[in-house]
């Protein structure tokens, strides 16, 4: 199973897309897509994100597309239904553990203390999302946990912010961030795909 910092490449921004129908979800898509980012993660949180999934995917077929807030097996259904290329989670248990790691698909789950870290290392992942980051212990607890975990590397999300993702960035266990500042509400409210563009633009 291909590593999410694999299929990311070199690209250090995992843009977050949250959207409340599909067709604001193409167009945010074409607009990160025209900075040159390929992977996207939109998250489960309304009853439209998975059929935005499937548009962005239609409308750009080169474009990686996650599933976010996949926190049981029916979201993860709709999720692979939907045609996500891999899964991001929240949070880790046993039992969504278990049903990830028989998913078919690669994935990259949400820890927020050492003992998830350990939990998801047990089932084999050596690649997760620090989420709450900014209410997990931010960078001084991927700091700290460097040290236990030396094959474990992490995409901090929550938080994170075009102010403190290079803070992040240059931590060695950090192979990505994970964000939503460069797709604000109010722009997508606009409409204003060019700044959407700009933001992603910016990140370096």
């Amino acid at each position: 199973m291909n590593s999410i910092s694999s299929i990311m490449g070199e690209q250090k921004l995992l843009p977050i897309i949250q959207v409340n129908n599909a067709d604001d979800g193409v167009d945010i898509a074409k607009a990160m897509y025209e900075a040159n980012l390929r992977t996207v993660e939109v998250v489960l949180r309304s009853e439209k994100s998975a059929e935005a999934i499937t548009a962005i995917k239609a409308a750009l077929p080169e474009m990686i597309v996650s599933a976010g807030t996949i926190i049981d097996e029916a979201s993860l259904k709709i999720a692979k239904d939907a045609g996500a290329d891999f899964i991001v989670t929240p949070a880790v248990t046993e039992r969504l553990l278990t049903a990830l790691t028989a998913c078919g698909l690669p994935v990259l789950p949400g820890v927020s203390t050492v003992a998830d870290i350990v939990l998801a290392r047990e089932h084999g992942f050596r690649e997760m999302k620090l989420f709450p980051a900014s209410l997990s212990g931010g960078a001084a607890f991927l700091k700290a946990v460097g040290g236990l975990f030396k094959d474990t590397r992490f995409c901090p999300t929550g938080g994170v912010s075009e102010s403190n993702y290079q803070d992040y960035l240059s931590m060695s266990n950090i192979f990505a961030v994970g964000g939503t500042w460069v797709a604000k509400p109010e722009w997508v409210e606009a409409k204003n795909w060019q700044a959407i563009t700009d933001a992603c633009l910016d990140v370096k």
